[in-house]
């Protein structure tokens, strides 16, 4: 019997085994998404440098704008002691500018833009005597202007281009009659009285030759700013009985009551500026603006082209016995004659930081005076200059 089962389980072990199994249908209803969470980038040989990304794009700045930035502090100082000066003569003064200048031009393309920012400003002391003997030291300015313009142009040529100019000029401090006169009564000058803007479109031509760097900028329309914002200055140019006694406070303005003036017509630009020598120690800068308000002289009535006959007319209508507002639409007004503004700066260099200057401007404007106006400086002192390129 034992024989018989060990038998059979050899045979169970030999035989296959089968089986049926049966699945039912499933209906998942959604189908499985599969998403890629892993982002692929193609990766050549040149990998990214941030160096060499920082020195291209610091290339590409310097080639696209050129900066340049000056400074200077010059001043004289003359001192005697009371035994020289009872001798010999002499007045103890003091004399001290600074001055500060931007120029910047961008370059894109065929599109630039040029910014000029430049400020001086510079006091003097020295030793007046009063009205009961007595004798003191007194501060009074020798120089103080400002001036920011900006010129966008778009180049279509070679040597020409179509912007146009913007340029806003005042001063920063207080200006009186004289030293020994600087009460609120004397005063003729201060911040925006008066200030001017300059608005002109037109065309511009850039000389190709770099001995001879010569801007030129025609403007058919053009548009200049008086300003007149100090109700002070304003009033000291009339009497009590508001007949004007100072005209020339008023810079052009007809109303003593109007802060500003606004004139139409054409300018043109003439700006220069090159360095002689190796280390740039000779430098010539000149710039010549003038305006014309032709559009203005043709909507003015009672005009006078003569000086005579402006003068008489304006006696007359200033003592007619009745109120201001009342005849100022009668006032006389001379014809609009060009402004010319002339500006040269000559700079020569003994050391990278020790300069001397030569400034000579030269300013017309009937508005303000009949005659030319001019002035002169020569200072020597520190001065440094930065260019990026």
């Amino acid at each position: 019997m034992k024989n018989f089962y060990w038998t059979l389980l050899c045979v169970l072990t030999v035989l296959p085994a089968a089986a049926q199994i049966s699945i039912d249908e499933v209906n998942a209803g959604k189908k499985a998404e599969f998403k890629e969470r892993i982002k692929t980038t193609s990766a050549d040989a040149d990998y990214f440098n941030e160096a060499r990304y920082r020195a291209e794009r610091a290339a590409i700045r310097k080639e696209r704008n050129f900066l340049e930035f000056g400074t200077s502090l010059q001043g004289t100082l003359t001192s005697y002691n009371d035994a020289w000066i009872e001798s010999a003569g002499g007045d103890n003064s003091i004399a001290v500018i600074a001055a500060l200048r931007l120029h910047h031009i961008f370059t894109k393309e065929k599109f630039t833009i040029e910014t000029k920012a430049e400020g001086k400003f510079g006091y003097n002391r020295m030793r007046v005597e009063n009205a009961d003997g007595s004798e003191e030291g007194i501060w009074f300015k020798n120089q103080d202007e400002f001036q920011v313009s900006t010129a966008p142009a778009y180049k279509f040529s070679k040597n020409w281009s179509f912007g146009s100019i913007l340029k806003f000029r005042s001063q920063f401090a207080n200006g009186y009659v004289s030293r020994t006169e600087q009460g609120a009564e004397h005063r003729k000058s201060r911040f925006m009285t008066p200030g001017y803007l300059d608005i002109s479109v037109g065309f511009n031509y850039v000389c190709p030759k770099k001995s001879f760097p010569v801007k030129i900028n025609l403007s058919p329309l053009a548009l200049s700013a008086t300003f007149v914002e100090s109700a002070a200055i304003r009033g000291n140019s009339v009497d009590e009985a508001g007949n004007i006694v100072n005209s020339k406070l008023l810079y052009g303005i007809e109303d003593p009551d109007a802060t500003s003036k606004w004139e139409g017509g054409s300018s043109i630009q003439i700006d220069f500026d090159r360095t002689w020598g190796r280390n740039g120690w000779f430098r010539y800068r000149t710039s010549l603006y003038s305006f014309y308000g032709w559009i203005t002289d043709m909507n003015s009535k009672n005009k006078f082209w003569t000086l005579g006959a402006y003068n008489d007319n304006f006696d007359a209508w200033n003592e007619l016995p009745v109120p201001m507002a009342q005849k100022i639409g009668r006032k006389p007004t001379l014809a609009i004659h060009p402004i010319v503004r002339w500006e040269n700066t000559v700079e020569i260099k003994a050391t990278k930081y020790i300069s001397t200057q030569i400034n000579f401007q030269l300013y017309y404007n009937r508005a303000q005076n009949y005659d030319v106006q001019t002035q002169t400086l020569l200072s020597v002192g520190f001065a440094y200059t930065f260019k990026n390129k």
